[in-house]
């Protein structure tokens, strides 16, 4: 059972994206080789514009796993109608290794927050068989749980988010 402190409770991560799990599996989100993704921490748009470094450290060459990332606040936190809108899917990830050993199933799509403060979240699940998983018809609308449900991915082994809003012209200096 999740805990009232865990930052993926307090973020709403648990909750409106996906349900309490046990994380099984440390995976390790980076972006431009040294900007670490931790829960809550808030990234620029302009520094998370190339794909990420995700690396899945636990189970074996024999387990495959399934990368989502996807952002719950769309159009804007405060009305997220298109909730959610999915930015990346990765499969066929073997245990081990890093995203980029897996099957793109979803090209990178960079954040571009437009109203208010935006949550972008990894999602890893364990895979029961390779080739096993299929894409979403579209990227808006989009719903974790109802892909891990149509793929039988069951509950996450892991998952992290960030924070990011539009950038200003003065930000960026």
């Amino acid at each position: 059972m999740a805990r009232l402190s865990d930052p993926l409770v307090v973020g709403r991560v648990i909750g409106e994206v996906i349900d309490a799990f046990s994380p099984s599996v440390k995976m390790i989100v980076t972006y431009n080789s040294n900007k670490l993704v931790c829960n809550g921490h808030e990234f620029f748009p302009s520094a998370v514009v190339s794909i990420p470094r995700v690396e899945v450290q636990g189970g074996d060459m024999r387990s495959f796993f399934t990368l989502v990332m996807t952002d719950p606040d769309v159009p804007g936190p405060s009305d997220p109608y298109l909730r959610e809108h999915v930015h990346w899917i990765m499969t066929d990830i073997p245990g081990t290794t890093d995203a980029s050993f897996g099957r793109e199933l979803l090209s990178y799509e960079s954040p571009r927050p437009s109203i208010g403060i935006h949550r972008f979240v990894f999602v890893l699940f364990q895979q029961k068989r390779r080739q096993s998983v299929s894409a979403p018809e579209t990227r808006d609308h989009f719903s974790t749980r109802r892909f891990a449900q149509e793929n039988e991915l069951g509950l996450p082994v892991a998952a992290v988010y960030f924070n990011a809003q539009r950038e200003t012209a003065a930000r960026r200096r």
